[in-house]
């Protein structure tokens, strides 16, 4: 018997539930994928300002204790310059390493001359800049000048505070490794967004040299690592650490996951809203699939009968419904799919944009195709639209032949 060609006639012989029924599992299927591939696009340029907009590579090694007793005693948890020495080599070796940049952190005072505020500092090779940003086509880090020893970026806010533009100069004051206080004149090169408007009021970009100069230390505080993908992420953490400690260096590696705190915040909010919306589609597709089937069944109890009695065994009965179950859930997923691949085509083109919260830049609203939890999504309507099926048709199976026929 060809169940899937019995259970096409079936659907469209009851075309009214079937259209009901379809219509609810596409819509349903699709404002599913729609979302999912939405955050997807979230979670993906989350990702990529962490690496390359925030510049936080994929790894950052650091002494142990670092962002812990490091704060009380700096020096003894940063690289010497001999430690750069020996620690780079070994990472520039690794198979998957892309670059590697010596970074300091400091903050202190800037001022104008007239005016004085609090700021952030972080010292990076001007040359190592672009490298790291790639082509993350956002502009969030200053043009430092590899031939402007002094020539700093400020963040768009803090400029506007002090009044700040490219080519004015400014007067740095931190506290040494040491604890004595430094000075210097800067210029002003360039600005950029930090994308934050936490951070964009308090953010300088400056060349390593002039930090290591205003820190009174020959080293770094940190080394950033660019792999060739983050998806090898994790597997280069394990495979340098024990590489570095075999060196000889008490090290811990942070991946950009974990020193991007805005990132989790985000993804563990998306995460809960996909969850709740998920289950509140699903419960209605599901119930729609319940009700179809089971009404289904009780209008056919007359046609079980007469299928029972000329021999089709309890079996078939189950295997003819939930054969039409499934062919309902897959029909209304294809259409489901194509209506997905149409509103995305309509959203990609609009050229919506939009202004995240916490966030200072104008982003655009895409959809991205999300095909592992498209997959899932399928797979669960499936089970769900067979198993919706299954018992309502082993009641009406097992019931006897003459009650069957003789159902009202």
């Amino acid at each position: 018997m060809n169940y899937f060609s019995i259970g096409f006639r079936n659907i469209l012989k009851n075309r009214r539930r079937s259209i009901v029924t379809l219509i609810s599992v596409g819509f349903g299927f699709a404002s599913i994928s729609l979302f999912a591939g939405y955050i997807k696009y979230v979670y993906s340029g989350l990702a990529r300002q962490a690496i390359h907009g925030e510049l936080l590579g994929h790894l950052t090694v650091m002494k142990s204790g670092l962002r812990t007793e490091g704060r009380l005693h700096p020096a003894q948890y940063m690289f010497s310059k001999e430690d750069l020495a020996r620690a780079e080599p070994i990472i520039r070796q690794y198979p998957h390493t892309v670059l590697v940049t010596p970074r300091m952190s400091l903050s202190g005072m800037v001022s104008n001359g007239a005016a004085s505020t609090v700021f952030i500092g972080e010292g990076m090779v001007p040359e190592d800049v672009k490298k790291l940003q790639g082509d993350f086509q956002r502009k969030l880090s200053g043009d430092l000048k590899s031939d402007n020893p002094i020539g700093v970026a400020t963040a768009e806010d803090l400029g506007k505070i002090l009044n700040l533009k490219p080519g004015d100069s400014a007067a740095l004051l931190v506290s040494t490794v040491t604890g004595q206080a430094n000075a210097l004149d800067v210029d002003i090169v360039d600005s950029f967004n930090t994308g934050n408007v936490g951070t964009n009021d308090k953010f300088l970009y400056l060349p390593f040299d002039l930090a290591k100069s205003l820190y009174d230390f020959d080293g770094a505080e940190r080394l950033i690592v660019l792999l060739k993908d983050k998806e090898l992420t994790e597997q280069a953490r394990t495979e340098l650490t024990a590489q570095l400690k075999q060196a000889g260096f008490d090290v811990e590696l942070k991946t950009w996951l974990e020193l991007s705190s805005f990132y989790s915040q985000v993804k563990r909010l998306f995460d809960m809203i996909f969850a709740f919306i998920f289950s509140n589609v699903f419960i209605v597709v599901v119930m729609s699939i319940v009700n179809s089937m089971s009404m289904t069944v009780v209008e056919r109890t007359r046609e079980i009968g007469t299928l029972r009695a000329m021999g089709l065994r309890r079996s078939g009965i189950l295997r003819l419904f939930t054969t039409e179950a499934f062919m309902l859930v897959v029909m209304g997923c294809a259409g489901g799919l194509l209506f997905t691949l149409l509103v995305r085509l309509a959203v990609n083109s609009a050229g919506i944009t939009y202004t995240p919260p916490n966030s200072s830049n104008v982003v655009s609203l895409m959809v991205d195709l999300d095909v592992p939890r498209m997959a899932r999504t399928f797979v669960m309507l499936s089970v769900l639209g067979i198993a919706a099926a299954f018992f309502p048709a082993r009641t009406a199976a097992r019931k006897l032949i003459i009650d069957s026929l003789g159902h009202v």
